[in-house]
């Protein structure tokens, strides 16, 4: 074996400077300029210049470090010759080296300004007749050869030494000063010991560039190949229209002509077609494959696409649209006869402006279904815009066109769809509708249901005026607090309160069945729903407003059935209501019915939510304590304070109901609302909850067959509440005979249905005397002439409490 010692040949101080190099590898015969700033390098540079121009170089670990100390650099580097140096005038020195061979840094002396080091040379050990490394360097020429000729680095191309002259270890480092690798590559190969595995690395790496070179050109050629094939058709078609014109036959029609065609056919006014005919002759000066070409293309395509002069043409049938509306839904007069004043003035005006109305009410009671109706009756087309969720602005005026992918609006994208310029346009859940950082959406349809400027809408993406005031606007609800106040005011309100259970029953089976038994391909013959037994469904298995659940279950007892039918098992084709209850389950809900009994310290009171009426009850019990007010039941902040406005009043008329002043000095009271893990709100329990409170003082039960609702204050007066009809449907429902309701509030009576108001009595009260009169089973006042609901109470002298200085 034959040891090569390089460095032996070459005299070398004893001691090097280092000069640490960032993101480059110096190999042995490589040569390099460098560009040296830092102090500590440029003393290296001096220290070497004085000393024979010899350095050693190493790579740093991380290129970004601006002192890098020992542990920074790699230990293994290259010993280089400096050639030349160059002096520059910001104290920069420009330097160019010559690798002469691979060093280990083996100690450090270091100084002040700069490292000094001692190198152990790194020498491959290898035999000259090994076949092995005779192959390895062979076809790592043949390999960099082919390497050179396809690349693009070498112009003038780059001849190696011929075969022989440059022993194996020298041409590796020839190939890896010529190879674009990273520093980590380049580093690994530099620290390899050994011959062989250095020029199979090096072997690897050159034929993953070579690799690489050959993938590049592959992807240019059919990128070329494309572009020639693009400009061949286009050279085609200019070829073939000239032959179509020295024939004599007609054109073959562009798309540019195509689209100028449109624009003026469409019906546009004269500015926005200006606008159009601008924006196609735009793209007619375009490169067909631009991607300006496209978005231009798109927008003039929108701009024909939209209706502008296609309308529908109403029928003005009251008789008819009236019948459509019947057909289609049960009750609803208010929303019935609201059309129909509408179809009577447009058959008396030419106007064409439409009407804007919300209609309100809790879920399921048929408010999408109704625009559907109404479009029908009126002969327009439909189109629904769900608003539930949407929080940014551009969702409805639209993207501009900087954008990628930019798109008109919903309201535009719906005019689209309906193809006319006045469909009946819903936009459901208005009330849903969330702002964030993105803008507020309701605000953006303030433009849109104004009716003095949607005749000039603006959407972001068209940037054109377009007239909105054909369109006929439905908007539903099923709140009206979470709509802005802006918004409300440019809308009509139409509330569509829940369904009587007469009313759910007519629709069951008038509406519901049928289009159920169409659906599950059955026949009335083989299944049949009778009015009480779909009572027993509505009762026992619903609780709502609407009556989305109920079709919901006669859907499930037609799946029923119809397996039955098709497995030939015997059934009753008339359902009773033990029937059902084996199809359906247990029953979900127990019917609501008033207490037998009455207690004192409890009342019925009644509760309006999204989802209809409710019955709501209160219980009081007093304890000794400390005279705490304690509120259980989950009970929301407005009900919390009605509670402490209904203590109060209590305690400023102590001395009329008998108790003393102090009466609640030791005296603890706990008001509860049963189902407790059910959150409740609002001012209208505050008289139920006067009446509890009272009556667990007094010891004088509240009648159990009344229920009542009523907003109190300190001084005992009752104001007015909402949702009556949906209270009173409750009430019913609970077996209630008489109602206690606010004096303002008997305007609400005519909504309630005639039956309810012949079955109920209903007494209107202005004050928490003429309450307590009413719902009391005995006078609960001391010392005073009875009070009659109905009558005035004659006037006497105030008398003054004097703990607390109230009536």
């Amino acid at each position: 074996m034959v040891m090569k010692d390089r460095l032996s040949r070459l005299k070398f101080p004893a001691a090097l400077p280092l000069l640490p190099l960032r993101d480059i590898v110096v190999f042995p015969r490589m040569m390099a300029p460098l560009f040296v700033g830092r102090e500590k390098s440029v003393s290296a540079i001096n220290y070497a210049v004085e000393r024979g121009n010899i350095v050693f170089l190493s790579a740093q670990k991380q290129a970004d470090n601006e002192a890098p100390g020992l542990e920074d650099i790699y230990p293994t580097g290259c010993v280089a010759e400096i050639l030349q140096v160059f002096r520059m005038q910001d104290g920069t020195v420009k330097i160019m080296v010559e690798g002469l061979a691979r060093g280990v840094i083996s100690a450090v002396q270091e100084q002040a300004d700069l490292f000094v080091v001692e190198v152990q040379p790194l020498i491959a050990e290898f035999r000259p007749d090994d076949p092995e490394v005779e192959a390895l360097s062979r076809g790592l020429r043949l390999l960099f050869e082919r390497y050179v000729k396809i690349s693009n680095r070498f112009p003038g191309g780059l001849a190696l030494p011929p075969q022989g002259v440059v022993d194996p270890e020298e041409l590796g480092d020839v190939v890896m000063s010529h190879l674009g690798l990273s520093t980590a590559e380049r580093q690994a190969i530099l620290e390899q010991a050994s011959l062989k595995a250095r020029l199979e690395a090096v072997s690897v790496q050159l034929e993953k560039e070579v690799e690489i070179i050959q993938i590049e050109k592959r992807v240019k050629g059919r990128v070329k190949k494309q572009m020639d094939q693009s400009q061949r058709e286009y050279y085609l078609n200019e070829q073939m229209k000239a032959i179509q014109k020295e024939l004599g036959r007609p054109d073959v029609k562009s798309e540019v002509e195509e689209l100028r065609e449109k624009v003026k056919k469409a019906g546009m006014p004269k500015e926005v077609e200006t606008k159009a005919l601008k924006e196609v002759g735009k793209l007619e000066q375009m490169p067909p494959m631009s991607a300006e070409g496209t978005v231009v293309r798109n927008y003039v395509e929108w701009l024909t696409d939209v209706p502008w002069s296609e309308r529908s043409q109403d029928r003005l049938d009251t008789k008819h649209a009236k019948d459509v509306l019947d057909e289609d839904h049960h009750g609803l007069e208010t929303v019935k006869e609201r059309i129909l004043d509408y179809l009577a003035v447009r058959k008396l005006s030419k106007s064409g402006r439409g009407p804007i109305l919300c209609l309100v009410g809790p879920p399921g009671v048929g408010k999408t279904s109704l625009g559907k109706s109404i479009a029908r009756a009126l002969g327009r087309k439909f189109v629904r815009v769900s608003l539930g969720g949407v929080r940014d602005e551009a969702e409805i005026r639209g993207h501009r066109r900087t954008y990628i992918g930019a798109l008109p609006g919903r309201i535009i994208q719906s005019m689209k769809k309906a193809g006319t310029v006045n469909p009946v346009m819903m936009l459901d859940e208005v009330d849903k509708m969330t702002v964030d950082f993105r803008g507020d959406p309701s605000s953006a349809l303030l433009e849109v249901l104004d009716p003095e400027q949607n005749k000039s809408f603006s959407d972001h993406y068209l940037e054109v005026d377009y007239d909105l005031s054909p369109v006929m606007f439905i908007t539903t609800a099923n709140v009206l607090h979470t709509i802005p106040a802006p918004l409300l005011d440019r809308m009509e309100v139409l509330r569509m309160p829940g369904y009587t259970e007469e009313e759910k029953i007519e629709i069951a089976a008038g509406y519901l069945v049928p289009k159920q038994l169409q659906e599950h391909g059955l026949e009335p013959a083989q299944l049949a729903l009778s009015k009480t037994t779909l009572s027993y469904i509505i009762r026992h298995y619903t609780r709502e407003a609407g009556v989305r659940n109920i079709e919901r279950l006669i859907a499930k007892v037609c799946r029923k059935v119809a397996r039955n039918v098709v497995e030939n098992k015997k059934y009753p084709s008339n359902l009773r209501p033990a029937d059902v209850a084996k199809l359906l389950g247990p029953e979900k809900y127990r019917a609501e019915v008033a207490a037998k009994h009455t207690d004192i310290g409890f009342a019925n009171g009644l509760a309006w939510t999204e989802t209809g009426g409710e019955m709501i009850h209160i219980e009081v019990s007093v304890v000794p304590g400390k005279g705490r007010l304690i509120l259980t039941g989950k009970l929301g902040e407005v009900m919390r304070e009605s509670a402490q406005a209904a203590l109060t009043y209590l305690r400023s008329r102590a001395k009329r109901f008998g108790l003393p002043t102090n009466f609640h000095a030791r005296t603890d009271i706990h008001v509860h609302a049963p189902e407790g893990a059910i959150p409740k709100d609002g001012p209208s329990a505050g008289i139920t909850m006067a009446s509890a409170i009272v009556s667990a003082f007094c010891k004088v039960p509240v009648r159990h067959d009344i229920a009542m609702t009523g907003e109190i204050t300190l001084r005992g007066k009752v104001l007015p509440i909402g949702g009556l009809k949906e209270k009173s449907l409750a009430a019913r429902r609970a077996g209630i005979s008489t109602i206690v309701f606010p004096k303002e509030n008997e305007r609400d009576l005519e909504e309630i249905p005639k039956n309810i108001r012949q079955e109920i009595r209903f007494i209107p009260v202005e004050s928490m005397d003429e309450v307590l009169a009413a719902v009391m089973t005995k006078p609960v006042f001391r010392g005073t002439a009875k009070v009659r609901v109905g009558q005035k109470k004659k006037p006497d002298v105030p008398r003054v409490d004097t703990a607390t200085g109230i009536n």
